[in-house]
């Protein structure tokens, strides 16, 4: 099977995966093909070694890897540019949304291996929550994937059903919470703290919440326990929020978030 990866679209989405790739040793600079039609915006790249062009047919025949980072309109005439150049063994890697692999296997034959991935944007700074599916897709072409985007975050195979849904709670979720953390500095500045100690406050204690789940393994009601006393504030001001309906408001945001993706994604 060809090594290189290519990336067709390499915008800062794709150039963050061509950098985890590389930054994990999964693959050397001079093995990541990168495409985009204007070329003058990865001149730093191409200082550090990886191949840049606006020639996606040479980047997706040289690849065993493709990564498809365009934008929905643009996906149809990538295929149909790149398919008479693909063989047997290649694998389209799309983190297209609301693209299903039916979508694209419309546009490429059977033969390539297709799969699905959703990333969100901490994977700008390595911290990416990465679902990936690939309906027939044999396991050994979705773990290789899978580490790819282990070099950017946690990742999390998953079936194709589902891709909706992690969409929303994955991609769009990082919106939510950092609505949360805007009204959490506002509460701050309420009680008495300058704009930019409030949220230092804030974003460090999500961040730190975060990280008890991850590695305690632990329902969040078991850390919440932790912090809770008989009568005392955290209780209270628990007890406050979910009587304003703190919970049932954030469930029904992304039910209609999850609700519009499937009014508009195929």
């Amino acid at each position: 099977m060809k090594t290189k990866v290519a990336v067709i679209g390499a915008g800062n989405l794709g150039q963050a995966i061509a950098e985890g790739i590389v930054a994990k040793g999964l693959r050397s600079s001079d093995e990541i093909l990168l495409t985009r039609r204007s070329k003058a915006s990865m001149q730093h790249l191409v200082d550090r070694g990886y191949k840049v062009s606006d020639d996606n047919v040479a980047a997706a025949s040289e690849a065993g890897f493709i990564f498809l980072c365009v934008q929905p309109k643009q996906l149809e005439g990538v295929l149909w540019e790149i398919k008479p150049h693909l063989s047997e063994g290649q694998v389209l890697v799309s983190v297209i949304t609301g693209i299903s692999t039916d979508k694209i296997y419309e546009g490429v034959s059977r033969d390539i291996a297709v799969i699905r991935a959703m990333p969100n944007t901490a994977i700008a700074i390595g911290e990416s929550m990465t679902c990936i599916a690939g309906n027939g897709v044999a396991s050994h072409l979705l773990e290789e994937v899978k580490e790819m985007f282990e070099s950017l975050g946690q990742v999390l195979i998953i079936e194709e059903r589902l891709m909706k849904a992690a969409t929303v709670l994955g991609a769009s979720g990082i919106a939510f919470f950092m609505r949360y953390l805007r009204a959490a500095t506002q509460g701050g500045i309420e009680m008495g703290f300058h704009p930019e100690e409030a949220q230092k406050i804030a974003v460090q204690t999500a961040k730190g919440a975060a990280r008890l789940i991850l590695e305690n393994k632990n329902h969040p009601e078991v850390e919440i326990d932790r912090v809770t006393t008989p009568q005392g504030c955290t209780i209270a001001g628990l007890n406050e929020m979910e009587h304003q309906g703190l919970s049932s408001a954030l469930i029904k945001g992304l039910l209609t978030s999850f609700e519009k993706i499937n009014s508009i994604s195929s």
